[in-house]
């Protein structure tokens, strides 16, 4: 397989009436251990890369090449995908990378400016055959809405899909960033009126707060990419710690590093079979 784009996967698990896991890379390792988890599962699943994640490098493109190098050496589709970017020039830089898919975040812009500069970037992706990812409002544990009791309105999202030719929205249903706690509850019923409203698949962000069985759930409900960051990161570190407490000598990171790559591939399959329905 090659790196695949974001639209080909989502409209495949659509059609299949599954969700595709979307899972955070923060080193090699994780990229390692995700498509790993999925190659197990038999499905495909999309590479994200943060902004900050970008910022924690250096530089986009080291990680971005590696990403980009492990998905071609994939048995499954696998797409490769800017996660969360406010800063057009790390998209440019992603497009002429060879990333298959972006996600322009100007969720703290004006209304607007917002749907200006997103259409900007559809514009520039689309000349690339790049899918193009963007969200109305913030996620919770990012200073904005998908907070507890904001929401997300059907028309809104209707509106800013056919306003700005996105192929992916991310939408406002009760999750939130960054929770290490699995109690999220999401608004099904909005799912489902979302769902019916726009006729692009929607995108849960903050999906690491959320229980098994209401991510099954949410996505028999409507939703389709569902984005996994803090829990994987809690399964990577557990593993770390795991090594390091029964070995107090150890100092080659290959050893800890390899346990974690390994649990963190197994939660992934397991996410991926769970999503998959």
């Amino acid at each position: 397989m090659t790196r695949a784009a974001l639209t080909d996967v989502l409209t495949a698990a659509q059609q299949g009436r599954g969700g595709l896991g979307a899972f955070n890379v923060i080193q090699v390792e994780h990229a390692e251990a995700i498509v790993a988890g999925a190659e197990a599962a038999g499905r495909p699943t999309v590479l994200q890369l943060s902004e900050n994640a970008v910022r924690y490098h250096g530089a986009l493109a080291p990680v971005g090449s590696a990403m980009l190098a492990i998905a071609d050496a994939a048995a499954v589709p696998v797409v490769v995908h800017l996660d969360h970017a406010t800063d057009l020039e790390l998209v440019a830089q992603a497009l002429a990378l060879g990333f298959t898919s972006v996600m322009f975040d100007g969720s703290t812009l004006p209304v607007e400016e917002n749907l200006a500069t997103t259409r900007g970037v559809v514009e520039r992706a689309h000349d690339r055959g790049v899918s193009v990812e963007a969200e109305i409002g913030e996620i919770g544990g990012k200073d904005g809405v998908h907070a507890p009791g904001v929401r997300t309105r059907p028309e809104d999202a209707a509106r800013f899909v056919e306003a700005t030719g996105i192929d992916a929205v991310a939408v406002a249903v009760g999750s939130s960033h960054a929770m290490t706690t699995r109690t999220a509850r999401l608004d099904l019923e909005l799912i489902g009126a979302i769902r019916a409203a726009v006729p692009v698949p929607l995108v849960l962000h903050g999906s690491s707060g959320v229980p098994d069985e209401h991510l099954r759930e949410a996505v028999s409900a409507g939703m389709t990419k569902v984005n996994i960051s803090t829990h994987l990161n809690g399964t990577f570190t557990r593993a770390v710690r795991d090594a390091l407490a029964a070995d107090p000598a150890l100092v080659d990171p290959r050893k800890y590093l390899g346990a974690a790559r390994t649990a963190t591939a197994q939660e992934v399959e397991r996410l991926v079979r769970l999503l998959a329905g």
